[in-house]
């Protein structure tokens, strides 16, 4: 397992280990009265002894009072979540382990928020859970640009804390460190998450041939360092759309009812994917 270093937290302090390869799961050992918070339909499994708690937003200090609880979650409509998150205790003594499991292939990376300076920006879809304390907000963007071309929306979360808390990463994650004015522009949707002084801006393609015949969109995300950007191979929204692209129409496969069949499938070129 391992541990963050000892020193006075909001949130609580937990352990960790991540397992697998494609399809990863982080299994979280909490100690008596530790916490976990996450999203719904991400948990996996639990020890005997842990309650699972419903909770409105996340739970933070932020959100104190029932008004502060009502904005706290009102606040994750606009993320397209819902508005509910799952808080899992552990009430016994003794270590209890509880696991969430990734939504698709890809890789589970840990954030250690005290790593960056406390908050940390990702993709609306890509928090999985965190420890109790940590605050899972809305990031607005600053610029119209970005509003209106984003692809993936002009509102992301942010996670506040001196906690842990576990993103996911679909296909295989780059990381990259970027130096102060160093610039590299990425896919809007191929961004995970990225720290609190990168600077984001979306840019133009540019060129006629590019903007008709590219077949990558209009617009390129342009970070600027310093900083830290998390990237991914394999946007959910690039799955789901080889997926659909590759299902049958009609309810039947182009080779049904032909002569070859699957194997006319094979020697013209299966070409789906």
């Amino acid at each position: 397992m391992e541990r963050l270093p000892d020193f006075d937290r909001n949130a609580h302090e937990i352990d960790y280990r991540i397992y697998g390869e494609e399809m990863q799961f982080v299994e979280i050992e909490l100690d008596p009265e530790e916490g976990v918070i996450a999203e719904s339909g991400s948990f996996m499994m639990m020890d005997e002894g842990i309650k699972m708690e419903t909770i409105f937003g996340d739970g933070s200090k932020k959100d104190s009072g029932f008004l502060g609880k009502i904005l706290g979650a009102g606040k994750r409509i606009l993320t397209g979540e819902s508005l509910f998150m799952i808080a899992f205790y552990n009430n016994l003594t003794g270590k209890r382990n509880v696991s969430f499991a990734s939504p698709y292939p890809g890789k589970i990376i840990p954030i250690d928020l005290t790593d960056f300076k406390g908050k940390f920006i990702c993709q609306k879809d890509a928090f999985l859970c965190a420890a109790k304390g940590v605050s899972v907000g809305i990031e607005f963007s600053k610029r119209l640009g970005r509003g209106l071309f984003g692809g993936e929306g002009f509102i992301m979360q942010k996670l506040e804390g001196d906690g842990m808390a576990f993103v996911h990463a679909g296909g295989t994650m780059a990381k990259k460190v970027l130096q102060a004015g160093e610039t590299m522009r990425v896919d809007t949707g191929c961004i995970v998450g990225f720290t609190q002084d990168v600077d984001y801006d979306i840019e133009f393609v540019g060129g006629f041939k590019n903007t008709i015949f590219g077949g990558e969109g209009l617009f390129f995300a342009k970070l600027q360092g310093p900083g830290t950007v998390y990237v991914q191979s394999l946007p959910f929204s690039r799955l789901a759309g080889r997926v659909l692209a590759s299902a049958p129409r009609g309810g039947k496969d182009k080779g049904e009812g032909s002569i070859l069949g699957g194997l006319g499938d094979l020697l013209d070129g299966d070409n789906r994917f």
